[in-house]
């Protein structure tokens, strides 16, 4: 892989590892000045393996930042009034901050019932419809953590996303309308693409900006992108090849990448990010709760600080 090629790959693990450690100084400053050490509660229903792993490095980087991390692990027999008996329980905890239900759910829990019954002020993962709302209408509620990922990476990527056109593949509550909402507050023109669009290729070669949300491996193809396009691939898709599982994203990353003025990889894009504007959630959710402003452009000058040091 060439140099000019390399610096086309956004590094998201990097600047993951920045944010959290620009989390990790502001919580530090929460313990020494209120006495107040954020928590963070994730509940785990059931033995999927992905949700295995998602809760682990959220737990790991959790301690790492220094935020106190609560695991709450459930058969995937429970009965839903047991886990709304739980977030309820939860809610009222003075020492949670943060509750986060890994999804998806077993078939026999309402997904939108249990998202619900978390209280808006201790919803990390932005999925609450106060939050929703509040995304929607001026961008201060708590914001699902993968759009803000994806927001933020563009932002250190291209500055102000003024008037450029954005184009979102998919049309998910958890990544494609949220996203879609965080591109229109930054001035961009935004597109929503989904399964009925039609002539999606044409749809996706107009756009500056691609993000790819469907959990289609590869789908977005060489002659979907516009030269120099930013593309940010939110799939994960775990494809079975010689006894191995291989992870890869939406986009045809290497049919793509000399066309693109910047793509991000999977593994090592926007789920790194994902995690990190959890922690982040979880931390303005603490601020909040304890009735002070939170610093603004934390991620920003995280990375403005590390660009001087370096």
């Amino acid at each position: 892989m060439s140099n000019l090629t390399d610096q086309k790959v956004i590094d998201g693990k990097a600047m993951a590892a920045r944010l959290r450690e620009a989390v990790g100084e502001q919580v530090a400053h929460l313990q020494t000045h209120h006495q107040v050490t954020p928590g963070l509660a994730v509940v785990l229903v059931g033995e999927d393996p992905a949700s295995q792993v998602y809760v682990r490095n959220k737990a790991r980087h959790a301690g790492e930042a220094g935020i106190q991390s609560f695991e709450h692990r459930l058969d995937a027999s429970v009965s839903e009034p047991a886990l709304l008996a739980l977030i309820d329980q939860l809610n009222h905890d003075p020492a949670v901050n943060g509750i986060l239900v890994q999804l998806p759910l077993p078939a026999h829990m309402g997904e939108t019932r249990v998202i619900q019954a978390i209280v808006p002020a201790k919803d990390v993962d932005g999925f609450h419809p106060v939050n929703v709302g509040q995304v929607a209408i001026d961008g201060q509620g708590l914001t699902p953590c993968t759009p803000l990922g994806c927001k933020l990476l563009l932002e250190h990527q291209l500055g102000d996303l003024s008037g450029r056109h954005a184009v979102v593949l998919g049309r998910s509550n958890i990544v494609g309308k949220p996203m879609a909402n965080l591109l229109l507050q930054a001035n961009c023109t935004v597109t929503i693409a989904h399964s009925r669009t039609q002539d999606l290729p044409a749809i996706c070669r107009q756009a500056d900006i691609l993000v790819a949300a469907v959990g289609r491996p590869g789908m977005v193809k060489r002659d979907w992108i516009k030269p120099g396009a930013v593309l940010i691939d939110v799939g994960i898709n775990r494809i079975e090849e010689d006894d191995r599982t291989r992870l890869t994203g939406d986009i045809d990353f290497p049919a793509v990448q000399d066309l693109a003025s910047a793509i991000t990889p999977v593994p090592g894009g926007v789920g790194p990010m994902t995690i990190a504007c959890l922690l982040l959630n979880t931390l303005q959710a603490s601020y909040q709760q304890l009735g002070l402003p939170f610093p603004d452009g934390l991620a920003e000058r995280a990375w403005q600080a590390q660009a001087t040091t370096c």
